[in-house]
């Protein structure tokens, strides 16, 4: 993968990680970065959906930048 595309993905992940954590916080106060990773410990997280829709966006950008890692080595 060319190193700008995967610094637009890195970039992306980690904008889209923190909007996660803020909007965790504000349903959770003191929740961390690592309470993010299982949202099932906290129920206010796992039943909130737009959390939940936030969530889904994040593992999206992951399947997408290993998608592209995948077609970039097969070049």
């Amino acid at each position: 993968m060319s190193k700008r595309l995967d610094e637009l993905f890195n970039e992306l992940i980690e904008l889209q990680e923190k909007k996660l954590l803020k909007l965790a916080s504000s349903i959770v106060p003191n929740v961390t970065p690592d309470d993010i990773l299982q949202p099932n410990d906290y129920p206010e997280l796992e039943n909130h959906s737009f959390f939940r829709y936030e969530e889904g966006v994040l593992k999206g950008l992951y399947s997408a930048k290993m998608a592209a890692l995948a077609e970039f080595k097969k070049d």
